[in-house]
This record gives structure tokens, sequence and C-alpha cells, in this order.
């Protein structure tokens, strides 16, 4: 009897170059060097097609039959993510996170119930780009905070580099001031204001320690390392209770960024789907490449289907 043949390793679908579209984003080619360095195949995806709606052109140089597929490229609102999985699963492709868990992942509606204990107390408050909530609507929104700071964000982004316009309010009660910053942040956002408006409570950090970007595989930690913003900072976090909240949320590949509170106590920043996270410019992704081509295809279908329910 023949042995089975192990299965190949998932396809990495990366960026093109927007001027040579045959080879990667140099953005993305010391990964897609890693993703080779792994035994694994890439593939490159036409960004400017699918962000202008045209899923089907931008996996036109994806192989037919592909089999599993792993995006590793440029954050994506939730709907092109799922016209991405459409239009590869038409040429024979399935990615290994379903539209449903990268949703899960990317939104912080998807994942805030889970990680409610772990992360700053939020309020969520849906509206459409370029249309900021009335004042009496914030006002309810804000009434739980009373007169603590707070920060103000959408479904997926802060305008933290924006921080007194857009960003911070030294005081949740103080609906003029709220109001401002939300109708800047809402502003700013344009077009890509994602879901809506997010209250979240302010919390100090020990700026000095920096942020820790982790990589989750399966529930299980593959990669520690600094966050983008500060990247010359590598905290070590303890894993244990944000483990079991990767868990049991169900999506297969995602991250979580840790900050160290100014009382001891290591807190859950953001999570996201790990397909559009950012690695720290000089960070060796063999490790994390290697897992990543090492994962079980249908792993991938079983977590997306727990996150989808």
């Amino acid at each position: 009897m023949t042995p089975d043949r192990p299965a190949a390793p998932p396809l990495f679908l990366l960026p093109g170059d927007p001027l040579h579209l045959r080879r990667p984003d140099p953005h993305f080619a010391a990964e897609a060097a890693a993703a080779r360095a792994a035994g694994a195949s890439t593939a490159v995806l036409d960004h400017e097609a699918l962000s202008a709606g045209d899923a089907g052109a931008a996996v036109s140089r994806v192989p037919d039959g592909a089999g599993a597929v792993w995006y590793r490229g440029w954050m994506l609102p939730a709907g092109r993510y799922a016209e991405l999985a459409a239009a590869l699963a038409a040429r024979g492709g399935r990615l290994l996170t379903s539209p449903a868990a990268y949703r899960t992942a990317h939104e912080l509606p998807g994942w805030y119930d889970t990680f409610r204990t772990l992360t700053p107390r939020s309020a969520l408050l849906p509206c459409a780009p370029g249309s900021a909530p009335e004042r009496a609507a914030l006002a309810r929104l804000a009434g739980p905070f009373g007169d603590r700071p707070v920060v103000v964000k959408d479904w997926v982004k802060s305008r933290k580099h924006e921080w007194e316009e857009a960003a911070y309010v030294p005081d949740a009660s103080d609906t003029d001031r709220l109001a401002s910053v939300v109708r800047r942040f809402v502003a700013l956002q344009e077009e890509f204001l994602t879901g809506g408006v997010v209250l979240r409570a302010f919390e100090d950090f020990a700026r000095t320690v920096g942020e820790a970007r982790v990589w989750w595989l399966d529930g299980e930690p593959v990669l520690t390392g600094p966050h983008p913003d500060t990247p010359e900072l590598c905290p070590a976090p303890d894993l244990a209770q944000v483990a079991l909240r990767v868990r049991e949320l169900g999506s297969r590949f995602v991250t979580t960024d840790l900050a160290l509170r100014t009382d001891g106590v290591w807190r859950v920043v953001e999570v996201g789907d790990g397909q559009v996270s950012g690695l720290p410019a000089g960070t060796d992704a063999g490790p994390l490449f290697e897992a990543l081509a090492g994962a079980p295809a249908e792993a991938g279908a079983d977590a997306g289907s727990r996150a989808g329910s």
C-alpha cells in the first residue's frame, strides 16, 4: 500500500507591486521570501482591482486549483474580504480564514465580548461614513463612563496620531468636547470609517515598556514581538488569560496587542486578523511563516465555522 502523501503547504497570496504586478509589493517582499523558504508557494493579488470591486481581476494571477490559501496583505474591509474569498473559490482556492472569522477578529464588535474582562470598557454606536452621530446620542453613549477620559475610534482604527483633535476626550461628560472630537474623527476617516463610533475607556499604560504584538495560530502563540509603532521595545507579557480568550474566539489566525498598565496589569489593547496585521520592520518572519506553512488545511474550515456560528 502506498503511504498517503503529505498535504502541500497552503499558498500565500500577497499584494502585487502596482508597477510590476507579477512580483510582490516591495513592502511584502521579505514575507514572500519567508513563505518560499518555508516550502510554500506564493501568488500575487491586484489590490487596486480588489479595492475597486473587481475581485475576479484581482485574483487573475492565482493558479487554478490553488487549494488552501493564506492571505498576507493590506487591510481589507470585511465586505471586500468576502468578495476575495468568493473569487478564489471560483478558481479552486479556499481562504483558511473564512469571511465570518475574518470579521470576528478584524472588527471590535466581533471580539469585544470575548475579551471584555481583559480590555478597556467600550461602547459602540453605528454610523455611516461622513455622518457623525448627534450630540444627544453621543451623550447617551458616554453616560456609563461618567467624567472619566475616553478614546474615540471606529470598529477597526483610531486616529491616535491626531490624539488631541480626533482621539482623546479628557472628560466623557463634556459633550461639547466629545462631539468635537467625534466630528473630527469621522471627517478624517472619510469613506474608510468602519461600522461606527466606539468610545474606549482610557487606561494609563507604561510608555517605556511598549506594546507587544502576539501572533496566534490555532490558539497557540507562534510569535511574540514588538508593536510596529514601537519596534525598539519588545516586552514579554503574561499570555495565560489571553490564550483562553483567543481559543474561545475561534478565529484561526489572529493577533493581540498587549500593553502593561501602570498598575502592573497586562491589558489587551487590540485584537486583529493575522492576515492583515503588520510585522514591524526588522522582525524575523521565518518562525511565523514556518508555522503557517505547516498548518493543517482542514482546521481552517472548522475554525471559520465556529466563528460564524
